[in-house]
Formats: structure tokens, sequence, C-alpha cells
């Protein structure tokens, strides 16, 4: 890999981090919840999606993603691309607690994409879903993982809109609230 390359992955990587804890700070995610990430790692290095998928940007942004995300217990949703209808890696763990529905299908690069990959690379007992419910999401380079998360979808904004060239996006959500006039609702929520 080029210097120039390797400098702004290193960048990345401290931007990226600054990012993840300014995130999980604001998305007060509680053990055994979800968390949807969809990436697409060609529009972070400037390319169109779906045109430059990078394994090298995938190594960067998964790791401390995935500490964080075992530290507090909570099961990560790697989003995949349209050629793979959106359908997620996820832990088997995550499939069992969930009684989630199982898909057959392996990501690839060019189906599925770079995070993806490495997703299945990394975690312990991966498998393959088509739907979930998260709990929170990130979305870098406009994946559009809003069909993933609960309603209601509430915004997290942080330092950084952009990672490399892509556009950065975070949610997190909440119950609904139901009722008319008489109804009350929690403060602490």
């Amino acid at each position: 890999m080029e210097k120039n390359v390797a400098g702004k992955l290193q960048e990345m990587a401290e931007v990226w981090n600054g990012v993840l804890d300014s995130f999980f700070l604001k998305a007060d995610l509680r053990p055994k919840q979800i968390l949807i990430l969809g990436c697409s790692t060609s529009e972070v290095i400037g390319h169109r999606i779906g045109q430059g998928s990078s394994l090298e940007v995938a190594e960067v942004l998964l790791p401390p993603l995935l500490e964080r995300v075992r530290r507090q217990g909570i099961f990560l949703a790697v989003q995949g691309c349209e050629h793979i209808n959106r359908a997620l890696v996820i832990e088997e763990a995550c499939l069992d607690h969930y009684r989630l529905e199982e898909v057959t299908v392996l990501p690839a690069l060019h189906a599925g994409g770079a995070m993806t990959v490495k997703a299945w690379e990394r975690f312990s007992s991966p498998v393959m879903v088509e739907q979930i419910q998260g709990h929170a999401g990130i979305d870098i380079g406009d994946t559009f993982i809003g069909m993933h998360l609960r309603p209601v979808a509430i915004p997290i904004r942080v330092h950084v809109k952009e990672l490399g060239e892509a556009h950065l996006t975070m949610a997190r959500t909440r119950p609904r609230l139901i009722g008319g006039p008489r109804a009350a609702y929690s403060e602490n929520k």
C-alpha cells in the first residue's frame, strides 16, 4: 500500500474512533440490543457506491467498532448492498435471541460489499438474515439502513459529517409514544 493511502487510512481511523466514542455515549445502548451498520467503502474512498469496494477501509473501520460492541454486550448487524437484498451479517447468538429467520447467501466483495465480507470473517459464528429491527444505526455512504431500524428513529449528531468522502448519519430509536391527551410518558426516556 502506498504511503499516502496508508496515511489517509490512519487519519480516518483516528476520526472514526472519535465518532464511535460520541456515538456510543449518545446512543445509550443496553446489552443484547442491536446496532445496524451500513457502510459503502466505495463512498468512503470517493467512488460511487458499489464501484470501488475496499477491504482496506473495512479493515480500518470494523475492528474498533467490534471492540466496542463486544465490550458493551450488544449485537452488531452489518448490512449488505442491494445485490443481496440488503441482507445482514449477524452473530448466531443474535439470531437465536431475537428468533430471526436465517437466509442463505454468502457476502462477496461485489455482492454484499467489503464490510459484510470482513464481518463474515471476523464474527465468531456468522449467519445472514434479511430482516431485523435494530435499536440504533450508523450509515456511512447513504446505504439506507432505515428499513432495518425500529420505529421511531432519532438522529444522533456528532462533530463529524463525513468519513473519508462518505456522508455519515447515525440514529438511535425509542418506543412509540401512544395515547391521547391523558397519556403520561416517562421523563427519563
